[in-house]
C-alpha cells in the first residue's frame, strides 16, 4: 500500500509539470466568539468533479489536508483545526483501495484562537491533495496571513476574504447544525389541512378586531371616570351654543370633527412603534420581554393603582396644557384639533393608566405595532364618539346620569384591576429570568387577595380617601360584588390538581396572564402537561433520529399569551394528546429566554432584512433561527420536520385554537413523514 501511495505521489508530481491545475480556491475569514477568542475560517471552493481530502486520513492512503501555523507569543491556538460535515463523503476509494473521507464542491475548516496582544499577525500554510476520476494534484505551498488589531479584528492579507453571507452561514451551521439552504419541503399535499396562509390571515384579522374591541372597552371605562365624564356635557354645550344664530349645523360639524381629532391623537401614539418594527421585526418582542422594562411596568402599574385609589393625582406638566390651550384660540379646524389635544392631556390622570395597560398588553402579543394601533383606535373611538353623538342629538344629554360618588367608585375599581395587572409584568420578568419567585401558587394567591379586597370594597367594607359614605347597597353594587366574589372562588379552583397531567388545573380566563401551571413549587414540570420535550435543537434532532420519529418544532415564549392557551387547553385534548406522547418529538424553543448564551455561541449573524446582530441569549438564538429559517417572527409557531430536522413535512401554522384544525395539521405531518 505504501508503494502504491509513493507511485501516486510520483504521478501527481509528473502531472504538475505537464500542466497547471488549480481545482481549489481558498477564501479566509474570522468570527468573534468572545472578547479574547476568535474563530479563523478557511473555505475551500472545489471545482466540479474534483474532491479535497479530509484532515483525517489513515496511513497509506491519500495525503490529508494539513494546516500549519507559525507559533508566536501574541496568540494561542485552542485545540486543533476542525472540519465541517457538510459536503463530506466517506466511502471506498478505488484508487487507494480503502475507505476515505473527502469533500465535494465546498469544504469548511475552523481554528479557534485566543488573542493575547492588541496587534500581531498569524502566518501559516495549507498542504492539500485533490483528485478527480482520472488524475490528482498536490499543492504543498499555500501560505496565508491573518493580521489582527483591536479595532478591526482579524483581516486576511493577500487572500480572498469570505463574504458576510458566508460568515453568517458559518455561524448558523455552528449554532443549529444546518443552514437555511439545507431546508427542503415535502411534496405531499394533505386533503385534511387547509392553507396555513389563510388561517394566519384570518387569525391576524380576528386578533386585530379583538384588540380594537378591548381598546373600545378601555375607552368606555375611561369615559366613566371623573376626568372625562363631566367634560361631555360641557364640551357639547360649548359647540352647540357657540354656533348659535341659526348655525347649529356648524356646531354639530365641529363637534364631530372634535371627536375625529380625539381618535387621531390616540392613533398617532402608535406611530413610533411602527417605525421601530420596520427597523427590527424582533424589537417589539425584545421590548415586551425586557426584564427591567417589565419591572418598570410593574412599578408604574402599582403607582397608577394608588392614584386611582385617590392617594395622589397624576398630571402632565402644566406647560403642556397651557400650550395646547393657547392653540384653541386659533379658531377653525386647527383650533378644534388643539381642543381635542387639550382634553387628552387634561384627562391623563384617568386615561393614562388605562392606556398604559393597552400599551403593555399590545406589546406582549404578536404583531405588537398593528395591534397597538387597533387598540388605540378603539380607545379613541370610544372617547370621541359620545362628543359627536351628543352634539348631533343634544336632547340625549338629559339621559346622562349626574356626576357623583359613582365616578370615584369606578376609579377605585380600576385601581384594583391595575394592581392585579401589575403582577402580570412582574411574572414576565420572573419567567424569562428563571428567578422562581412568582410561581403559579404565589401568583394565584396575590390575585385572590386583590380581588377579595375589591369584593370588600364593593360591599362597603373598605374605604379610600375620596369615597362617599355607602348608605345603602344598590342592586347593581350587590350583583357586582357577588360577581367578583365568584371570580375569587374561580381563582381558588386553580389549586385543583389535574391527575392526568400531574399539575394544577389551568384556568381558561387566566391563560397567558398567569404563569404556566408547570411553573410551580408543588407540582413542577419542565414541559407542558408533563410531555417529554427538548429545549435544545441539536439534542432534540439527535433523539428524533435515534427513535426515528418526526419533530414538532414549537416556537414559543414564556410571556406568550396564545402559547399558553394552546399548551393548556388544546394539547391536553384527548384527540391531540396521543400525537405528543406517541408520534412526535417535541422541541420547544423559547424566543424570550434571557438566559445568557455560552461565550462560544455569542456570534454575529445576518438579519433576514439586512444588517447584522449579535446573539447574546437563548431567546436571540431561537428568534434568529425562526426568522432566518422559516421567515416568521410570531409565536406560537409550529413546524413539523423529518427526523433530521431538514425537511418541512407540511405548511407550518401559528395559533390554532380549533381542536379539529390542529389535529388535521398533526395528522398531515405524519402523512408527509410516512411518504418520505
Amino acid at each position: 500500500m505504501k508503494k502504491l501511495a509513493t507511485l501516486v505521489l510520483f504521478l501527481i508530481s509528473f502531472s504538475g509539470f505537464s500542466q497547471i491545475l488549480n481545482p481549489v480556491k481558498w477564501e479566509f475569514g474570522a468570527q468573534k466568539i468572545s472578547e479574547s477568542e476568535y474563530e479563523l475560517i478557511f473555505v475551500a471552493k472545489i471545482d466540479h468533479h474534483w474532491a479535497l481530502y479530509s484532515l483525517f486520513v489513515e496511513e497509506g492512503g491519500p495525503l490529508p489536508t494539513i494546516f500549519s501555523f507559525e507559533s508566536g507569543p501574541n496568540f494561542e491556538l485552542i485545540g486543533n483545526v476542525t472540519e465541517s460535515e457538510s459536503n463530506k463523503v466517506t466511502q471506498h476509494d478505488p484508487v487507494f483501495d480503502m475507505v476515505v473521507s473527502k469533500f465535494y464542491d465546498k469544504a469548511v475548516f475552523k481554528q479557534r484562537v485566543n488573542v493575547k496582544s492588541s496587534e500581531f499577525s498569524i502566518d501559516g500554510n495549507i498542504d492539500y491533495m485533490t483528485c478527480d476520476d482520472t488524475k490528482c494534484t498536490y499543492k504543498p505551498d499555500n501560505p496565508f496571513t491573518f493580521k489582527y488589531s483591536t479595532e478591526a479584528g482579524f483581516e486576511i492579507v493577500g487572500g480572498t476574504q469570505i463574504s458576510d453571507s458566508e460568515l453568517s452561514e458559518n455561524a448558523e451551521q455552528l449554532l443549529y447544525g444546518m443552514t437555511p439552504e439545507a431546508l427542503s419541503k415535502a411534496t405531499v399535499k394533505c386533503s385534511t389541512q387547509s392553507s396555513s396562509l389563510s388561517q394566519d390571515v384570518k387569525a391576524s384579522n380576528n386578533s386585530l378586531w379583538t384588540i380594537f374591541g378591548l381598546g373600545f372597552l378601555g375607552g368606555l371605562l375611561a369615559l366613566l371616570t371623573p376626568c372625562v365624564f363631566p367634560m361631555i356635557p360641557l364640551t357639547v354645550s360649548f359647540f352647540t351654543k357657540k354656533s348659535g344664530n341659526g348655525s347649529e349645523k356648524r356646531g354639530v360639524s365641529k363637534a364631530i370633527l372634535y371627536g375625529f381629532f380625539i381618535v387621531l391623537v390616540y392613533l398617532a401614539l402608535s406611530i413610533p412603534f411602527h417605525l421601530l418594527d420596520s427597523v427590527n421585526p424582533d424589537i417589539l418582542n425584545e421590548i415586551s420581554t425586557n426584564v427591567w422594562l417589565n419591572i418598570i411596568f410593574f412599578a408604574i402599574f402599582v403607582f397608577f393603582a394608588f392614584s386611582f385609589f385617590g392617594y395622589y393625582e397624576l398630571t402632565l406638566p402644566s406647560t403642556w396644557t397651557n400650550s395646547t390651550s393657547k392653540g384653541e384660540g386659533i379658531g377653525g379646524i386647527l383650533g378644534v384639533f388643539f381642543m381635542a389635544l387639550t382634553l387628552s392631556i387634561v384627562s391623563f390622570s384617568c386615561t393614562g393608566p388605562i392606556l398604559g395597560s393597552l400599551l403593555a398588553g399590545s406589546l406582549s402579543v404578536d404583531g405588537g405595532a398593528w395591534q397597538l394601533t387597533a387598540g388605540m383606535g378603539g380607545f379613541g373611538v370610544a372617547l370621541g364618539l359620545p362628543f359627536a353623538l351628543f352634539a348631533m342629538f343634544p336632547n340625549m344629554l338629559k339621559a346622562l346620569p349626574k356626576s357623583g360618588g359613582w365616578l370615584n367608585t369606578t376609579k377605585v375599581v380600576l385601581g384594583f384591576l391595575e394592581l392585579a395587572l401589575a403582577f402580570k409584568f412582574l411574572s414576565n420578568a420572573d419567567l424569562v429570568k428563571h428567578w422562581g419567585l412568582l410561581k403559579i401558587e404565589v401568583f394565584l394567591g396575590v390575585w385572590i387577595v386583590v380581588f377579595a379586597g375589591l369584593t370588600l370594597y364593593i360591599f362597603g367594607k373598605l374605604k379610600f380617601p375620596h369615597d362617599s359614605p355607602v348608605k345603602k347597597l344598590s342592586f347593581f353594587r350587590i350583583s357586582s360584588g357577588v360577581l367578583v366574589l365568584a371570580f375569587v372562588v374561580y381563582l381558588g379552583s386553580g389549586f385543583r390538581v389535574n391527575n392526568d397531567t400531574k399539575t394544577f388545573t389551568p384556568l381558561t380566563l387566566l391563560s397567558g396572564l398567569a404563569p404556566p401551571v408547570g411553573y410551580s413549587f408543588l407540582y413542577p414540570n419542565e414541559c407542558p402537561n408533563n410531555f417529554d420535550c427538548f429545549k435544545d435543537l441539536k439534542q432534540g434532532v439527535a433523539y428524533a433520529q435515534k427513535v426515528n420519529k418526526p419533530i414538532l418544532l414549537d416556537f414559543t415564549g414564556y410571556a406568550c399569551v396564545n402559547c399558553r392557551k394552546m399548551e393548556e387547553h388544546i394539547w391536553p385534548k384527548a384527540s391531540i394528546k396521543p400525537y405528543f406522547e406517541n408520534d412526535y418529538v417535541l422541541i420547544s424553543l423559547y424566543v424570550d429566554d434571557k438566559k445568557e448564551l455560552p461565550e462560544d455561541q455569542k456570534l454575529t449573524v445576518k438579519r433576514l432584512g439586512g444588517g447584522t446582530r449579535i446573539l447574546e441569549n437563548y431567546g436571540h438564538k431561537w428568534a434568529h433561527f425562526q426568522t432566518q429559517f422559516f421567515q416568521s417572527n410570531s409565536q406560537p409557531y409550529y413546524v413539523l420536520l423529518d427526523t433530521d430536522g431538514k425537511t418541512i413535512l407540511n405548511d407550518p401554522v401559528g395559533y390554532t385554537p380549533n381542536e379539529d384544525a390542529y389535529k388535521a395539521f398533526l395528522e398531515c405531518g405524519l402523512e408527509g413523514f410516512k411518504a418520505l
